[in-house]
This record gives structure tokens, sequence and C-alpha cells, in this order.
């Protein structure tokens, strides 16, 4: 059972969303199907379609047009919103010291945060990513919170930063969801084109790298030994190694993050 604090001694949490987009729906379905508690989730109707399909999901959930009474009726608030929405809508917003605000919002620092809030509610920033609608994947948190820590880690692995300016490099690699995805594309229709069924060609290439981030991850092995490990003298792995270097393929996903860094570097 989760606490806001003290004062609501044996009371669940309300939960309230400004902001009904995917990451919003990821959370949520997420948290629906976790051992978490709460009395009632609020969603604000910004994207009338995801809102509906999830105020239809379970009868604690409500959705509620206006953001204010939102706030008003939630212990815990999720700025799920894009920066520039957020530059809009935020100074309009009343917030109250019992709160805790935590904020999805990737360029709007700590600083300003709390100016929009005005009050000193707990903010900590957090990144979730889609892969949390199955209760799977990193969840960065900033600055350290136990009681924030605890609510993500029935979520996934939370992962706690110390320095706010830490948090662009962990925004930085999540771009790399798409890509990696295009990857899984690329081999598998690769398979597709040698005469492989599509259906047992997405099924292996998804299964191999679920298995081989499960082993990465549960074995906590430094990931340079990983790469020496599966290969031998030779061998197809050395091969495809040493060709994707000539190719570039390494350099390129460093120079892709730089490319990515600098970009949030110009929005803060």
């Amino acid at each position: 059972m989760i606490y806001h604090n003290n004062s609501y001694r044996n009371n669940l949490m309300r939960l309230g969303f400004i902001g009904s987009g995917q990451i919003t729906k990821a959370v949520i379905n997420g948290l629906l199907s976790s051992q978490l508690k709460f009395s009632k989730i609020y969603i604000s109707r910004r994207n009338l379609k995801i809102s509906t399909e999830l105020g239809k999901k379970n009868k604690k959930i409500f959705v509620i047009e206006n953001n204010q009474k939102i706030i008003d009726n939630s212990d815990w608030i999720f700025l799920a919103i894009t920066p520039n929405v957020g530059n809009k809508i935020l100074k309009k917003l009343k917030f109250k010291k019992k709160h805790t605000i935590i904020s999805f919002i990737s360029t709007i620092k700590m600083k300003d945060l709390k100016k929009f809030v005005k009050v000193k509610a707990h903010i900590v920033r957090a990144i979730p990513l889609p892969p949390i609608s199955i209760k799977k994947g990193p969840v960065p948190i900033y600055p350290p919170n136990k009681k924030v820590k605890n609510f993500f880690n029935k979520l996934g692995d939370v992962i706690e930063i110390k320095k706010e300016n830490l948090s662009l490099n962990f925004w930085t690699t999540s771009s790399m969801m798409a890509p990696f995805y295009e990857i899984l594309q690329t081999l598998s229709l690769w398979l597709i084109k040698k005469g492989v069924k599509r259906e047992n060609a997405q099924k292996y290439i998804t299964s191999l790298f679920v298995a081989l981030s499960e082993d990465a991850f549960k074995k906590s092995k430094d990931l340079k030994r990983l790469v020496k490990e599966s290969q031998t003298p030779k061998g197809l792995n050395e091969q495809s190694v040493n060709e994707l270097k000539k190719l570039g393929f390494y350099k390129s996903l460093n120079q892709t993050a730089e490319k990515v860094l600098k970009r949030l570097k110009k929005t803060k």
C-alpha cells in the first residue's frame, strides 16, 4: 500500500495525470496490472481517444476536463505533457504543499518546475518509457525520493540520479528506442527475404534480443566482458562485430547520441 505522507494515514492515494498521451497510457496500464493500491485516478481529457479508453478500463479512473480540478482532487500529480504545453499551462495552475509532483517533461528543469509550482511541494523528475506498461524498463528519477522510488520499483527498475544535469544523458539514450526497433525489423525482414515465415522471423529476432538483454541485466556483468565472451576466435559473432566496426556502426551510435544531447541542451 502506498501513502502520500503520514497525514494520509490509511487512506489510499489519489493520482492525477495532467496529459493523456501515450506515456500516461503506459503508466496507468502498468499501474492497473501491478500491486500498487490507489483510491482514484484522475486524467485530463487532452487526448480524447486515450482518455476515453482508459476511463473504460477501471471504475476508479475518472476523465476530467479541468486540469485544476485534477490537481485539487489528487495527492500525487503526474505532469505528462510536452515542454511547450508545460510552459503554457503550469503557470496557471495552483498546487499545494501536500502534493507530490512527478514531472515527465524532458526539458523543464527543477528550478523552473519550482517556479511554476510556487509552493514547497515534493517535486521529482522521472523518465518512464513505454515498456512501463508491462512493468519493465528503467525509470530514472531526480532527485532521489524514497516514496517515488518505491512506487516506480513496482513498475520497472528505478535509477536514482543525484545530479540533475545527468538526466539529459538518460533522455538521450531513451531516444534509441525507435532505432532499436528498426534493428529488429531489419533483421526480421532479412530472414523473411531468405524464406522464413514472417511470424517465425519476428518471433525469433525479438526472442533473441529479449534473452540477450535479460541475460545481461540479471548477470549484472560488465558489458565489455559480455561482448568478449560472446565471441570465439574466427567465429561468426567476431566476424559480425568486425564488419559493423568497419561500417562505422558503433561510432555512428555515439555520434547520434551526441547530436540528440546537443538538441536537448539547446532546449533547456
